[in-house]
């Protein structure tokens, strides 16, 4: 497709996405038909839980990637502009009419419909730039300066339709993080935050993830129970907040729970000794369980931050960190692979993971919960 007529049918995102939808459908019969004999359903509902990055703008049969799809070690895809372990821009995204078929070709090999995941919040956490063919974001500082939910409402909208164009049906944003330090260097010096104030922050998350749902495209508010006090980054290290939290940076996650407007609640990698007094949010019972799910009342899906940051990976190792997670209630484990790239990453982890439930370390129910909602989540895009 030519540059022009990608710019036209962004114009019709309803025409295009629905073109694309039928294109996805008629890939998936065929990666269903492609695939090896069912393995044992255990197999299949572990493979849901893992969502990775990888390298390629375009994928082959021989790419890893394809692979791991196929054989169902794997449930989702993140991508992402800048390779940081390689230092240069040529990781996934090159232009429109390059994702387009990258997606196409991902979602070919799938026997189940993939998540296919981006973070585009706008401003500096920006994967699809101008330079590659895109339209301008703004930040979401910006937006709560500006303090217009029209202005919010419009350019999450012209993000959605650039989105779900492309295929990509899962954004991980909006930032629902309150902007209580603004000194942060991962949330407040980034421009992340739409405000210090938890209302701006909590109506502007809202209106962000409705404009989403207009246009097919789930949402992923983050980072629960609140990231925007943190004076560490934690993906150098792990970030401590006990004594600059406060139970304010609850309300924005609530205020789009409660409307009934949440898919996906990421959790921080931050350590919180007022909600747990051992573990960070990602690994905790207490805040996932507990605060999340039995206070809040959040059925969705929970998914973590990277695995492989610092703040995990150095203080825990993989496999305890797996374990944590799984049975602290997150659903969905994301190895971004680009803070270090590991190419058998979805292999390692799904056979850790099975290993977990044949020793009785993560039960069968566990698995099963996670499995479900994501399956019930998926099942929402199917019938858009």
């Amino acid at each position: 497709m030519k540059k022009v007529a990608f710019k036209r049918v962004l114009k019709k995102p309803r025409l295009f996405v629905y073109s694309l939808m039928l294109l996805c459908f008629s890939a998936w019969k065929i990666g269903a038909a492609q695939s090896l004999p069912a393995p044992d359903s255990l197999d299949i509902k572990i493979g849901q839980l893992l969502m990775i990055g990888f390298r390629g703008l375009h994928v082959a049969d021989s790419s890893k990637v394809i692979v791991d799809i196929r054989q169902q070690r794997i449930g989702g895809v993140i991508l992402f502009d800048y390779d940081l372990p390689l230092k240069q821009a040529s990781r996934n995204i090159q232009s429109p009419e390059q994702v387009c078929a990258l997606i196409k070709e991902l979602q070919a090999a799938a026997p189940i419909p993939l998540l296919i995941a981006i973070d585009q919040e706008g401003g500096r956490v920006n994967r699809l730039k101008e330079k590659f063919g895109f339209p301008k974001s703004v930040s979401a500082a910006w937006l709560g300066e500006v303090n217009s939910l029209d202005s919010t409402q419009k350019y999450a909208e012209q993000t959605a339709k650039t989105l779900a164009a492309l295929g990509i049906n899962l954004n991980f944003a909006p930032v629902l993080d309150v902007n209580t330090n603004p000194e942060n260097p991962v949330i407040g010096k980034l421009a992340r935050s739409f405000s210090e104030n938890p209302e701006i922050v909590a109506e502007h998350g809202l209106a962000t993830v409705k404009a989403f749902h207009q246009f097919g495209v789930l949402s992923a508010v983050k980072h629960f129970p609140g990231h925007g006090s943190a004076w560490n980054d934690s993906h150098k290290g792990l970030a401590d907040v006990t004594e600059t939290w406060q139970p304010l940076e609850i309300e924005p996650f609530k205020r789009v729970i409660q409307a009934g407007e949440c898919d996906m609640v990421m959790t921080a990698h931050v350590f919180n000794a007022k909600l747990d007094t051992t573990f960070p949010a990602t690994l905790s019972q207490n805040v996932i369980t507990g605060l999340l799910r039995k206070e809040l009342g959040f059925d969705g899906v929970v998914v973590s931050d990277d695995m492989q940051m610092e703040a995990i990976r150095s203080f825990y190792g993989l496999e305890t960190a797996v374990r944590l997670a799984l049975n602290a209630g997150v659903d969905l484990l994301v190895f971004a692979n680009n803070s270090v790239f590991e190419p058998d990453i979805a292999e390692r982890a799904h056979q850790m993971i099975r290993a977990m439930v044949l020793q009785g370390k993560v039960s069968r129910e566990r698995i099963d919960a996670s499995y479900q909602r994501l399956m019930k989540l998926k099942s929402r895009l199917s019938n858009k």
